[in-house]
């Protein structure tokens, strides 16, 4: 039998079709929450190292692992940003965990710096090498995800574009992996929700996993669950 909404529940419907970029933007930042943060790291063909925060990520492939992130063309100008930039011609990027302990040093390197400059330099960013990419990793940050870009998409109107890379190595502190499973509470990540609001992990809530996932941990029939 199907159920209707409380008397009392009000909705505003907006058709997606009618709507403008920033509109668009507004509305799907605002419901799609919380976001987690990719901060991400590449260099370009001077070796100058760029880093910026993105919070249109996750992952979406596990065999081999594969993290996507949408990159918008700059609002301001409509060209193409500087991490898409290096991304395509290198086709090498990290994605470093942007978490609670890195928050305010991962929002300065949002600002729209020109392509000349390195945030890393600028706001004195400490690097590590990485193992087979030439981009480095965020000292600061716990996780780091070394990638090979997959494939570019071109979507919608052509104001984004979807880079997808996969894996090729992680780089996992000892203060959040015990050598099985990062530790979500030692790791304290950040999220991104609409405006200019960013949350912690908050109340967490403990549920089985009802599907089996690879490995088995989690569901419901785990001995460890």
């Amino acid at each position: 039998m199907s159920q209707t909404a409380p008397e009392a529940t009000r909705y505003t419907c907006i058709d997606g079709d009618q709507l403008d970029t920033e509109t668009a933007y507004r509305l799907v930042v605002g419901c799609v929450v919380p976001r987690p943060v990719a901060w991400i790291t590449t260099v370009d063909e001077h070796g100058r190292v760029n880093a910026a925060p993105f919070s249109s990520y996750n992952y979406v492939a596990t065999s081999p692992p594969m993290l996507a992130v949408n990159i918008a063309l700059r609002a301001s100008t409509g060209d193409v940003k500087d991490t898409a930039r290096n991304i395509l011609r290198s086709r090498e990027f990290v994605v470093n965990v942007a978490t609670v302990d890195n928050m305010d040093l991962m929002h300065r390197s949002a600002a729209e710096y020109g392509p000349e400059v390195s945030e890393a330099e600028v706001l004195g960013i400490p690097l590590l090498p990485s193992r087979h990419v030439q981009p480095p990793r965020i000292a600061v940050s716990p996780v780091q995800m070394e990638c090979r870009l997959d494939q570019a998409i071109t979507l919608g109107r052509g104001v984004n574009t979807l880079y997808i890379g996969e894996v090729v190595a992680f780089h996992l502190a000892d203060t959040v992996f015990d050598g099985r499973r990062v530790d979500a509470e030692a790791l304290r990540p950040i999220a991104r929700l609409g405006g200019p609001r960013y949350a912690a992990l908050g109340e967490l809530f403990d549920r089985p996993m009802l599907q089996r996932p690879p490995g088995g941990e989690g569901w419901a029939d785990d001995p460890k669950t």
